[in-house]
Parts: structure tokens; C-alpha cells; sequence
């Protein structure tokens, strides 16, 4: 447990390896960690374990149509076999997999089954996300500590709301002010407009149940303005193929967005294929003085050095590699005086689908096959607790008309195939819920102390899991959805719990969370480590429950929050 004074430097010196910044992570909150940072004029590196991805150079599949596609975009069998666990990931196909990790190039232990979704590549998982993007309400920082059944955030609403505005005016956020407490409006670009069905579910649910089933706040640029224009990004021209990258730059990634925006400023340095090892701390300094990187291809170690370091590696990374960052001053990893670093992990419940038919409205189409969908914002335990569980869920919804497909024609040939499909089949609905988990100590990662990754890294081992307050939860969307759906004249109504294991929603957070008590969580107010000042974490990691919404958003509002802090402290020579 060497401290930086017994590190062996595999370069020329510190001097070519020394910027004012590093960044781990290019994805989500790495590129607006690395966009920030440059902007305020500092020489940023930005390390990425993955391969290099270019805009539009790299999204090989972006304008085929399907029947261009070896296998017309199905997964073979072949593929299904070798990666059983990301062949069940949203999104993933064979138009796609690119962008995701195969199971066995980056193994990890499960104590319980979690099947854990990677993209290592310039860009991280920001190519291939849902994209969603509604603002947390002052609600989900402080349910868990009001209800009694975890920590509230260190801050609150009003601390984050500007700099949600200020995330969303650059990226580009799709929506409709709706003036729903527990969903607050943000920076809005026009929403997309509900088709007929949607309309009356709406209706509906807003008559029968006061609940609000709206647009859904979406990352996408629905009306080009000059930002967007200075990004050299494009509207959005609703084609739905974004998870395999857009050469218009129609919906956000870092790609297309934050790190051209900070290669621009001729301070960033982006390096792929960089597997980062361990953050080196000084025990003389009491600060984190760099990092230690391995070559993907060559196993080469090096070391890179900066005042400040922003761990925005994808949660379970981060806290794999803050547990792996040990020293005579922190052998149980890099501020983990508390001991909680890898517990309290949480995600987000997506159990419960369900979908039926309704009869009517066969004169009636929409004018483009939307790249969002309708939400309905939650109306669980928000002012106070009304149910046998805690937390809350969202649900996302829509409704659409059959295709060819959805008929499942396999005898029409000819004419009589044309004119089936020319025809559309009747409207269907479907209804699926995104839940809140409660962050439990028990539910953790760790890592192995016998198994190690190709670059001898200690594989990390998951030991995460649902349960009794899931299984409630689970209950009352089946049960409210139907009568919601029924109540809209949906027929034909099936519905399920997948029981699929926690890792698919792609949602994991926590291990690395923020508090205003040391002794309970590893990161203040501003996501510095409590311990490491120089150290800020960002990422999903950071968070100290899950609220209901998604939550890309905000952490690049809490990314933005945090550089900014971290630079005024860089000036005032406090780090």
C-alpha cells in the first residue's frame, strides 16, 4: 500500500504527465466534467479504459436500414450464447452491440445475480441511454430522511436547480412546462406532441385519478437554436436509431457534445484505452496527487499527475476504483475512513410492464414514430406517505398502431402482403414503471481478494438484490396501472413482473455517497471526498438514494456544481 513517494514513474518525468486536471471517464459526467473544466481554462486529461470514438466518423450503423444488416438486426444465436448477460440489455441488437461490453472481455463476480451493462468506449454509455431527463423535485432529496428509511441528500432543490439550467439550455431538453410539484419544469425546447390515444389517456387519468400523464422530458433538440448550432448539431429528425450513435447530433452524448465543446478550448487531452488502476496519495501532501493508468493493448503502467482529479468512471467502476486506491494513510481505500466505500449500492425497479388494446381511433396516425415517451410523474409518498412501502416510481407510457410485424403476417405474399402492409392494425398501450430502491448497507460491492482482471486489477464482486419494500412496490404499479388502463378502455390487459435482476435498468448508484456526517458517507455537499479535498466523485456513485426519476441529469447539474466549486478552491488555494 505504497504512498506516491514509492511510485516507480513510467514516463519521461512528472512534467509531460502533469495537467491542472484529471478526469476518469468520458461518458455522462465525464464529458461535462471535462467540458467545465476546460472552459474555465484548465489543461484537462480525460482517461477512458475504451477505444476511441469519433462523431460520425465511428457510428458504423447509423444510416443502414435493417435489411442492410447481416441478420436484419437480430441478435444470432451464437452472440445470445457468448454474452447471456448484455444480450438482455435495452437497446442492445446487432445494429448496436458495438457500444456494449462483451460479457467475457470484463468478468466480475456475483455474489447475487446482477447483470452489469458496460460501454467502454470514448463517449461511455451516454451513445446508448434512454435519454430521459425530468428534474428530481425537492421531495426525492429528502424522502428517504423524512419517512425515515435512509439519508436525505447534503442539499436540496434549490441548490441544484440553476445549474439544471444550466445543463439543460446546452444540451437540449425536449418538454412541457406542466407545473407539477413533484416534476419541475425546467429549460424547455417544444414538446412532442401525444398522439390521439395518448391524448385520452391523459384525459383520462388527469379526470379519473388527478395524476399527470405528460411529455416526457427527453434530450433531444426539437427545435434548432444557435447553441446547438455553435455545437455543430443538428434537430433531431425523430428516425429512432439513436442508440447507434446520431451523425445529426439530434439527441445529447458526449460525443457529439461536451468534449468536442472542450476540445475547442485547446485545453483538453483525451486519452482512450487507459485502464485506470488507482488514484496515488500523497501521505506528505494529506491529497491525491495523481493517477495510475495500464495501457488496454500493452499492460504498460504509467502515471499522470494533476491538482485535482474527478472520478466519473460509471458507478461500480468508481467505486472499484477508489476501494483499489489503498495507501498507509487509506488501506481500505482512498477516503474510506467511514467504511462505508462500495455499501448503501441502489438502482432503480423496472419489474413491472404491462400492455393492452383499445378500440377506436383507426382514422387517426401520428406524423412520426417519436424517440420519446409520455410519463407520468410520481404520485407515491411525495408530500406524505400513503402506502405500505417507501419511495416512489414514475411510469412511462405510450400508446402506437400495429405494423406488419406486430401482426406476425407469415403466409401473405404478393399483393395481398403490400396491402397488409399499407394498412395499420389496430392501437395498442403500454404501460412499464421505474421505481425507487432503498439504499441498504447490505447491498455493496467489493473487491475480490483472490481474482484478478487481465491488467491485475482485483475483480469487483456484486452482492445486490431486491427486497420485501420491491415486491410491495411492484404490487401497486400492477395494480394502479390496470385500473388506470381500464379506466381509459383499454382491453385485453397483460401485465407481469419480469423479476429481471437489478443491473438490466442500467440505474446502479451509490457506494461512494454524498452526507453532511463523515462518519456515514464519503463525499460533502460539493462531492469532494470528505477526506481527499482533491477528489470529487460525480458519477451515479455519488448518490445517496435513487428518487423515482432518472438521474443522467442531474449528475451532470452536480457535475457542473462541483467543477465550479473545485476551481474556486483551485483559485483561492484550497486544493
Amino acid at each position: 500500500m505504497p504512498d506516491s513517494t514509492q511510485v516507480n514513474i513510467n514516463a519521461k518525468g512528472t512534467d509531460t504527465n502533469t495537467f491542472d486536471a484529471i478526469v476518469i471517464g468520458s461518458g455522462i459526467s465525464g464529458g461535462w466534467a471535462a467540458k467545465e473544466l476546460c472552459e474555465k481554462g484548465l489543461k484537462t486529461l480525460v482517461l477512458e479504459r475504451g477505444r476511441n470514438v469519433e462523431h460520425i466518423k465511428d457510428y458504423p450503423t447509423a444510416n443502414l436500414s435493417r435489411w442492410e444488416l447481416p441478420h436484419r438486426g437480430e441478435i444470432t444465436n451464437k452472440t445470445r450464447k457468448e454474452n447471456p448477460f448484455i444480450s438482455r440489455a435495452a437497446g442492445y441488437d446487432e445494429a448496436t452491440q458495438h457500444f456494449f461490453v462483451k460479457d467475457g472481455d470484463h468478468p466480475y463476480v456475483q455474489e447475487k445475480p446482477f447483470e452489469w451493462v458496460r460501454g467502454y468506449q470514448v463517449g461511455g454509455k451516454s451513445l446508448t441511454w434512454g435519454r430521459a431527463c425530468a428534474r428530481w423535485s425537492s421531495f426525492d432529496f429528502t424522502a428517504p430522511g423524512r419517512y425515515g428509511y435512509g439519508e436525505s441528500f447534503p442539499i436540496g432543490y434549490d441548490d441544484i436547480k440553476d445549474w439544471y439550467s444550466h445543463v439543460e439550455k446546452f444540451i437540449g431538453v425536449t418538454g412541457n412546462r406542466d407545473g407539477i410539484p413533484a416534476m419541475p419544469d425546467g429549460e424547455f425546447l417544444p414538446p412532442y406532441e401525444l398522439n390521439v390515444v395518448e391524448k385520452h389517456l391523459q384525459a383520462t387519468i388527469k379526470e379519473k385519478f388527478n395524476r399527470h400523464y405528460v411529455p416526457g422530458r427527453w434530450a433531444h433538440i426539437s427545435e434548432l437554436k444557435q447553441p446547438f448550432i455553435d455545437q455543430n448539431r443538428n434537430q433531431c429528425q425523430n428516425r429512432n436509431l439513436c442508440m447507434r450513435g446520431c451523425p445529426l447530433g439530434g439527441y445529447f452524448s458526449s460525443v457529439s457534445c461536451t468534449l468536442p465543446w472542450a476540445t475547442k478550448t485547446g485545453n483538453l487531452t483525451i486519452r482512450p484505452d487507459s485502464v485506470v488502476h488507482s488514484i496515488i496519495y500523497d501521505g506528505q501532501k494529506q491529497k491525491a496527487v495523481g493517477v495510475r493508468v495500464i495501457d488496454t493493448h500493452t499492460k504498460q503502467a504509467t502515471e499522470f499527475f494533476a491538482k485535482i482529479i474527478f472520478v466519473n468512471a460509471s458507478s461500480l467502476n468508481t467505486n472499484l476504483i477508489l476501494l483499489n486506491s489503498t495507501s498507509n494513510r487509506f488501506p481500505n481505500g482512498l477516503g474510506n475512513d467511514s467504511g462505508k466505500l462500495g455499501k448503501h449500492i441502489c438502482f432503480h425497479n423496472y419489474r413491472g410492464g404491462m400492455g393492452g388494446d383499445i378500440d377506436g381511433y383507426e382514422d387517426k396516425y401520428y406524423k412520426v414514430s417519436k424517440p420519446v415517451e409520455c410519463i407520468m410523474a410520481n404520485f407515491r409518498n411525495v408530500e406524505k406517505r400513503d402506502t405500505d412501502f417507501y419511495g416512489g416510481y414514475v411510469i412511462y407510457s405510450g400508446a402506437y398502431r400495429e405494423t406488419l410485424s406486430d401482426k406476425n403476417i407469415r403466409s401473405v405474399v404478393g399483393a395481398d402482403f403490400k396491402e397488409a402492409i399499407s394498412e395499420p392494425g389496430t392501437w395498442g398501450v403500454y404501460m412499464y414503471m421505474q421505481g425507487e430502491t432503498i439504499a441498504k448497507e447490505s447491498n455493496h460491492v467489493r473487491l475480490s481478494k483472490d481474482e484478478k482482471d487481465q491488467w491485475g486489477i482485483p475483480l469487483l464482486i456484486t452482492s445486490v438484490g431486491y427486497d420485501d419494500n420491491d415486491d410491495k412496490m411492484v404490487k401497486d404499479f400492477l395494480e394502479q396501472g390496470q385500473a388506470m388502463l381500464e379506466a381509459a378502455g383499454v382491453k385485453n390487459i397483460h401485465s407481469s413482473d419480469n423479476k429481471q435482476p437489478p443491473g438490466l435498468d442500467i440505474h446502479e448508484m451509490g457506494g461512494v455517497r454524498m452526507g453532511k456526517d463523515p462518519k456515514t458517507s464519503l463525499l460533502n455537499e460539493f462531492n469532494q471526498l470528505h477526506h481527499c479535498k482533491n477528489v470529487f466523485v460525480t458519477d451515479g456513485a455519488c448518490m445517496t438514494s435513487t428518487g423515482s426519476q432518472s438521474p443522467s441529469i442531474l449528475y451532470m447539474a452536480f457535475t457542473a456544481r462541483a467543477v465550479n466549486h473545485a476551481v474556486e478552491e483551485m483559485r483561492k488555494g484550497n486544493l
